[in-house]
């Protein structure tokens, strides 16, 4: 017999935390990367691939996983996805070798892409539009509690046990999204509604994908933002610890930058039904533009190389509060052309995302770890790129006119 539908808070709880499961991934580690660079002996310019790693796994897990849930049905594919996800846990958490380490980690970024790519496609089964676009802010809402509390938790338990068990956490957790997945969540996609996977159809499938100006336009808008993070997250501890001198504070003033991000993500709930995605994306991209811009311009003009934490947090907590309105967004704005092939078409663009946002954010991240000048030049200046492809897109052009 089939489960009964959910109720709104709960779909909203349960798509949230399946979508964090690559955050707790990544953020949940930050703490621990010297130990590991230690234990085995490697050096602090290679410990950025154990993050990397995961989103090279997570990047081609979105390309098997997201065709499969329109063949099999919503449910099967995050059944295997979580399997992986907690084999690659327990592989990362017994490795005796730096390699066995990055081998669980990829594990973890292609079984976690299951949960990832299937609940896009089950928010855009259920809803559509602005409404669609409302839901996954609240997701996104939820979901950034995680990163906010991830690189406190971990810290916690590398006070009272060593950074293996970080990696029993991320099995326990895993296993209990699994648990509350089977029990609660209904198979939306009926039998009738399930195609075929061929390799014909995955070609027709990404060309249509790929033929939509606004999927296109944002799949790579978003790519670009979020490369920023990938550079980011691979050398906040350094600019925390060794630029600002924070020491062990470093979770608490990542935990506020996320959740900035996320209150961000809450407001934007609340307006997207009243102003509309297309509105709050350029509203975003502006503001971060000019406020980025100008403190590019504070720093090299007075010649400022390092400015006071909290000036620094000011410009950081601003920055993150405009890209709260802008990925639940262009996500919906992307799935929205995509709802006869949700399937397909989420797992090309997160896909094209992920790929995107590696090649960026290992090119950019290299420069983040001595100085905040490349990262402040880094979100000026692809904000303004990403205002210009935008405009490709003729609904966001009205909208810009419309202002």
């Amino acid at each position: 017999m089939e489960n009964k539908r959910l109720g709104r808070k709960e779909f909203v709880a349960l798509m949230a935390l399946m979508t964090s499961l690559i955050a707790l991934s990544i953020d949940g580690m930050l703490p621990a990367l010297p130990q590991m660079g230690v234990e085995f002996a490697v050096p602090s310019s290679e410990l950025p691939l154990i993050i990397s790693i995961l989103f090279l796994g997570f990047g081609f897990g979105q390309l098997i996983f997201g065709p499969l849930s329109d063949v099999v049905g919503r449910k099967p594919p995050v059944y295997v996805g979580i399997v992986f996800f907690m084999l690659g846990s327990v592989l990362a958490g017994f490795a005796q070798s730096m390699t066995m380490l990055l081998v669980g980690r990829a594990l973890q970024g292609f079984g976690g892409a299951s949960p990832r790519i299937v609940s896009l496609a089950l928010i855009r089964d259920e809803y559509s539009g602005d409404a669609m676009a409302q839901i996954t802010s609240l997701v996104m809402t939820v979901f950034i509690l995680v990163p906010a509390i991830a690189p406190a938790l971990g810290q916690g338990i590398l006070f009272i046990a060593e950074w293996r068990a970080i990696f029993i956490m991320l099995f326990v957790f895993s296993g209990a999204i699994l648990t509350w997945f089977y029990l609660r969540q209904h198979e939306i996609l009926p039998k009738s509604h399930r195609r075929k996977l061929t390799i014909k159809q995955f070609v027709s499938g990404a060309r249509q994908t790929l033929s939509q100006p606004t999927t296109v336009s944002c799949m790579m808008v978003t790519g670009l933002v979020f490369g920023i993070f990938v550079g980011y997250l691979g050398a906040v501890q350094e600019i925390f610890e060794k630029i600002f001198n924070v020491g062990t504070l470093f979770p608490m003033f990542f935990g506020i930058l996320a959740l900035s991000l996320g209150g961000a993500s809450f407001f934007n709930s609340r307006l997207v039904m009243a102003l509309g995605m297309r509105r709050l994306i350029l509203s975003a991209f502006m503001g971060m533009a000019i406020v980025s811009n100008l403190f590019a311009v504070y720093l090299e003009a007075f010649q400022v190389g390092v400015p006071p934490l909290w000036l620094f947090m000011g410009y950081m907590m601003i920055t993150f509060f405009s890209v709260g309105f802008l990925f639940g967004n262009l996500n919906a704005m992307a799935m929205e052309p995509l709802g006869h092939i949700a399937g397909i078409g989420s797992s090309i663009l997160g896909f094209v995302q992920s790929t995107i946002s590696v090649i960026v954010g290992s090119i950019l991240g290299v420069y983040f770890h001595d100085s905040i000048t490349p990262l402040v030049l880094s979100f000026g200046s692809i904000s303004l790129i990403s205002l210009v492809i935008l405009m490709f897109e003729r609904r966001f052009r009205k909208s810009v006119s419309s202002i």
